[in-house]
């Protein structure tokens, strides 16, 4: 291997992971808003540290058991307890006045529990936690029942956003296997790996990742991330002079649909293209033929997200196209209700410029196409959560294409009166992961009080199963259907730590879609790894 010198032109290799923290556990959305931030850091990750310091052989044992595969247990072999020790230590001191705000929070649901009885709420300011005053408004809804809402742009101002806990990873990855179960286990130092305490906003990142596609000095990006002689060997190593194979971006008539996995397409015109639900493998040799970040366009006119949710929003995998992205277009979310931050107010606070939000039935018109938001309904646990949105993409030769993605369709009245409204579609993109995650596992540390286990398992994160699917398709007539293949793919383990077989109720269920789709001349097919799709 050639030795690369300061004045060298290098790419960034296609298998550099980006592995972004929040106080040394893997980075999503809750861990960036303030208030989920500080509820998460309470009351998931001290509690799981504090469990792996009394017991760490139970999360050894818990981690080689199959059934455990996404559970609150720190994948160490029960060891490196003294490490987690510390780190709890200093998530306890870097992290106290997040700690208070989330008593305060505590205090405050009390506080509404025995004095909001229907009267005028004006009398109970003075009486909140004096943290929590100018940044909440209390309320009662319609029945009574008193609530109140954050002004989350001001907490993003506020001390209570902290910045300085986020940093990152660098490092390669050569297997589907090379990263075990990520949400569950905080990240100590390691072999081969970087960090760089760094927030998620700064510029560096995209100068970092802009090198996957146009090269630029080698000594430069060593001197801009402050790589010291230690580091520089491995830094170094994360380089190739090597060119990467030119993207040929398409010229047809047409439309070219691409599956990466999971909820991931790309779709691409002549003059546009639009990336849904973007989370994307790395480049390496594998059996399994699956596109990779080196089959992305050099610029990405829109990215779209249908639900803020870790399988849909991967910052992992934003972070390293952001340079490429030009626009964001997000779900609006219901206006400071703990359980449903803003989209728009987090991506822009970690760095991403032009931010769309998007409500039902609103309209993006673009020059070359239409989106159009529409409902999406059920999958987040009978929670009040308005940032979801299913997509309507309808381009300029008229081709309809329908991002469903987890949507749940408990009502199939509300997707009647949708086609009244809008048409059909010609393709039908839906995931069929029916048998969800419950309440507590994604929503548990926002509770003020912990569910009673047969509540909470009926509440589940659950997209459409057989028959609500079929309603689906029965309303938009769709001439195509594609299931997505729900987390299956083996590189996607490390967030979904989903493993199917014959028997297991989405791919039962999926395959009585498909079954059905072909006695009805619908095209159908449950995806998996790569696809192209030309119309």
């Amino acid at each position: 291997m050639m030795e690369i010198k300061d004045d060298d032109l290098v790419f960034v290799r296609p298998n550099l992971v980006i592995e972004p923290l929040v106080d040394n556990w893997y980075a999503w959305t809750h861990l960036i808003s303030p208030a989920t931030a500080a509820l998460n850091i309470k009351d998931r990750h001290l509690k799981i540290m504090e469990s792996y310091i009394k017991n760490p052989q139970i999360h050894a044992a818990a981690v080689r058991n199959p059934k455990m595969l996404g559970g609150p247990f720190i994948d160490y072999e029960g060891k490196r307890v003294g490490e987690i020790r510390e780190m709890r230590e200093h998530t306890l001191e870097a992290c106290a006045d997040l700690l208070a705000f989330c008593e305060d929070i505590a205090q405050l649901n009390q506080l509404l529990q025995q004095e909001a009885k229907g009267y005028a709420l004006y009398t109970l300011y003075d009486r909140v936690p004096a943290a929590l005053r100018g940044y909440i408004e209390l309320f009662y809804d319609l029945n009574n029942n008193p609530s109140y809402r954050f002004f989350e742009s001001l907490l993003y101002k506020s001390k209570y956003y902290k910045e300085e806990l986020q940093s990152f990873n660098l490092f390669l990855t050569n297997s589907d296997d090379a990263r075990s179960f990520v949400l569950s286990t905080p990240k100590l130092a390691g072999e081969n790996v970087l960090r760089f305490n760094v927030p998620f906003r700064d510029k560096r990142i995209d100068e970092l990742f802009a090198m996957v596609d146009a090269p630029a000095r080698y000594g430069h990006i060593r001197e801009s991330l402050g790589i010291g002689p230690d580091d520089e060997p491995l830094f170094k190593s994360f380089f190739t002079t090597e060119a990467p194979v030119p993207y040929q971006r398409y010229a047809g008539e047409g439309v070219l649909t691409r599956y990466f996995g999971h909820a991931c397409i790309l779709v691409e015109t002549k003059d546009a293209t639009i990336l849904v639900d973007p989370v994307i493998s790395y480049g390496y040799e594998s059996d399994i033929s699956r596109f990779t970040f080196a089959d992305l366009p050099d610029t990405i006119d829109y990215v779209l997200f249908t639900h803020n949710h870790q399988d849909h929003i991967l910052f992992e995998t934003l972070l390293r196209i952001r340079s490429k992205i030009r626009n964001v277009v997000v779900p609006r979310s219901n206006g400071g209700s703990l359980q449903d931050p803003s989209l728009k107010l987090l991506f822009e606070k970690i760095g991403f410029e032009k931010v769309i939000e998007l409500g039902d039935l609103e309209e993006l018109h673009l020059p070359h196409c239409k989106i159009t938001g529409l409902p999406f309904i059920g999958e987040h646990a009978d929670l009040d959560i308005r940032s979801k949105l299913c997509h309507l993409v309808e381009l300029k030769n008229g081709m309809k294409i329908l991002f469903a993605a987890d949507s749940c369709n408990v009502e199939p009245r509300i997707y009647e009166r949708v086609v009244e409204a809008v048409g059909g579609a010609d393709i039908l993109f839906l995931g069929m992961e029916c048998e969800g995650a419950p309440l507590s596992w994604l929503y548990g540390p926002l509770l003020p009080r912990q569910l009673e286990r047969d509540k909470d398992q009926s509440r589940r994160l659950a997209g459409c199963n057989y028959e609500q699917s079929r309603a689906m398709i029965e309303l938009f007539q769709p001439r195509d259907v594609f299931v997505y293949a729900m987390g299956a793919e083996p590189w996607l383990k490390f967030i979904s730590s989903i493993k199917y077989t014959e028997e297991s109720k989405p791919i039962v269920e999926s395959n009585r879609v498909l079954e059905y789709c072909s006695s009805e001349g619908i095209v159908a097919e449950r995806l998996f790894g790569e696809r192209i799709i030309e119309y």
